[in-house]
């Protein structure tokens, strides 16, 4: 039987007229795994903040078992800015001593990419007080992870790491024997860690067996059988349900509940996006050309981060871009903002970036932009318009926007300089939405916003025709929003991964296993004549071309499909149909094997 570690008796919390819990009560035990989700201000810091003693109930109690360590990872650190890395995650350990301890080795490659620490001016004797939030947040997540500890508390864990690190920090902490509980919006991180669920609502906490695709499937039941006057929200997870049945029922772990009742749910739902009709309205907004790069090189000072790169970004196109820390995303997507901003005037250091007469852009970048604090929210919204077109028919007001967004009419009415840093993000967000572009660049979106307010983001670009770049570490939003995955490997190249984010990470799996093994190049392979500049440019025009060559394939098999929809009772039709689509099918694996075949030599 296993051991209880933590009781929660009754707890609430009270902030100003607001009851953030009322009467909680529930237990962590050894071998537990809860991830802790709800909207932004409704008590999931608050929760696991008394969960670890580190802040006061106003009624209740919590109780921990008589010696049980707690390791703690609250957003904002407690690190010494005096003190180096090595003071604060080894402590006096001399070298051969942490140099011998797997765990700390693992710990340091999979946070930081080595022992050496690369990417930090002095390594392991680097002074904290210079370092970014970021730097400073995975060294507090190392020095935790290096204890021995009964329950983890985690909040925000995979905030400023990249794909990499969110993997390997997934797979670390399925292996660990601690208990855990963590606050994330990293619905993938979730499905990978968690067997149960906290649902934190209205000064109440449901709970939930398995990880966040089967929390989507419970909740959608719970509502189903409560018959809730929530239409909105119930649409919203009724649709979320459907994408995870269909585009990724592989998600879910075992059925702890009946799922025939979900299924029920979504028998009428729709894919959540028409691709082949977003692509017409958005040609026929954008034209043929959106953004092409040719032989471009991206620098960032003296460094270069991308050398005689040729990509487009065609109408209707919804592109997923992914890499480590510093190989260039942010820096690619400002080059082909400045040349769209100045009308093709301002181009990078190397090649020619060629932007569309019609392209109308909006670029969230990281940093929020600051309004004046005095505005009220929807004020900040009417300024840039009143009302908005989001394409196929869906016009909104600016306040239907912000009720979409979770700023219910009270809310519209708040101060800018009264909103938290997630309520500041969802303003921005809105604001850019608002002016209706037609190419958008998200740079981090979800950063600051919780789940639900992440879902209702999906559900407004699902409908949204237009073209798409979106640079995020959560693989689920990435996965959910866009249809193609492009990776920056760290090699000064962009390449196309056909298989996704799984595909990027096998990549840098084998490139990180090449460079650990250091081993010496025999003779042969260094006689072995390096492909030309001209050899490599030819190599990445036939890669455009076949990636051209597979979105038309990707229509022709939509169509068909619709197709064989339509005539299923006309058997004869249909096996015609069906015989067109398995020449696609060959056709497509040749497109890819070409393309595999030419992605190393470009």
């Amino acid at each position: 039987m296993a051991v209880n570690l933590v009781n929660v008796e009754n707890v609430s919390k009270v902030y100003g007229t607001r009851a953030l819990l009322d009467g909680v009560s529930l237990g962590v035990s050894e071998g537990d795994r809860i991830g802790v989700v709800g909207r932004n201000g409704d008590g999931k810091t608050t929760l696991i903040r008394m969960l670890a003693k580190l802040e006061d109930a106003d009624t209740g109690r919590v109780t921990h078992s008589g010696g049980t360590r707690i390791g703690v990872l609250t957003q904002h650190d407690s690190l010494d800015p005096t003190a180096t890395v090595r003071h604060e995650v080894i402590r006096d350990m001399a070298d051969h001593e942490w140099a011998g301890n797997s765990k700390i080795r693992d710990v340091l490659t999979g946070l930081f990419g080595g022992l050496d620490l690369p990417g930090f001016p002095q390594g392991l004797d680097t002074v904290i007080a210079p370092l970014s939030g970021g730097e400073r947040r995975r060294i507090a997540l190392a020095k935790l992870l290096i204890e021995e500890q009964d329950l983890i508390v985690l909040d925000e864990p995979t905030n400023h790491l990249d794909v990499e690190g969110i993997a390997w920090l997934a797979r670390h902490l399925r292996e660990r024997r601690s208990a855990l509980v963590c606050v994330t919006h990293d619905r993938w991180f979730l499905d990978q860690v968690c067997t149960r669920m906290w649902d934190v609502q209205k000064g109440d906490v449901f709970e939930y067996e398995g990880g966040y695709s089967d929390y989507v499937f419970a909740r959608a039941e719970r509502e189903r059988i409560a018959a809730t006057e929530e239409t909105k929200r119930q649409n919203l997870v009724r649709k979320e349900l459907a994408w995870l049945r269909r585009g990724a029922p592989a998600r879910t772990s075992k059925p702890r509940f009946r799922v025939e009742a979900a299924n029920e749910l979504i028998a009428d739902v729709p894919p959540p996006r028409d691709s082949s009709e977003l692509m017409k309205f958005a040609s026929s907004r954008l034209g043929k050309t959106v953004f092409d790069l040719e032989d471009v090189t991206v620098q960032a000072g003296p460094k270069v981060l991308l050398k005689h790169v040729t990509w487009q970004l065609g109408p209707g196109d919804r592109i997923g871009l992914v890499g480590v820390n510093g190989a260039g995303k942010t820096s690619l997507l400002r080059a082909m903002a400045e040349a769209a901003w100045t009308q093709g005037d301002q181009q990078p250091v190397g090649g020619r970036i060629a932007v569309g007469r019609t392209v109308k852009l909006a670029y969230l970048s990281q940093e929020v932009s600051e309004l004046d604090p005095k505005l009220r929210v929807l004020e900040a919204v009417q300024q840039v318009r009143e009302r908005v077109d989001l394409g196929k028919g869906r016009e909104m007001t600016a306040g239907q926007l912000c009720e979409t967004f979770g700023f219910n009419k009270e809310k519209q009415w708040t101060p800018v300089g009264d909103l938290s840093g997630g309520e500041r993000r969802r303003l921005q967000l809105l604001r850019l939405l608002m002016d209706e572009p037609n190419v958008l660049f998200l740079d981090e979106p979800t950063n600051d916003l919780d789940i639900e307010t992440l879902t209702q983001l999906e559900d407004v670009l699902d409908s949204w025709p237009g073209s798409m770049i979106v640079i995020s570490h959560d693989r689920f939003f990435v996965e959910r929003t866009t249809d193609r995955v492009f990776a920056l490997l760290g090699d000064a190249t962009l390449r196309m991964l056909p298989r996704g984010i799984d595909e990027y990470l096998e990549r840098r799996r084998r490139m990180e296993e090449v460079a650990a093994a250091a081993v010496p190049v025999p003779a042969a392979t260094k006689a072995v004549p390096e492909k030309s500049a001209a050899d490599q440019r030819v190599a990445k025009k036939e890669l455009q071309k076949i990636e051209r060559q597979l979105d038309k394939v990707s229509e022709k098999e939509a169509r068909l499909h619709a197709q064989i929809a339509e005539n299923a009772t006309d058997f004869e039709k249909v096996a015609k149909l069906d015989a067109e689509l398995r020449d696609l099918s060959g056709e497509r694996d040749e497109l890819e094997l070409r393309w595999l075949e030419l992605a190393d030599d470009a």
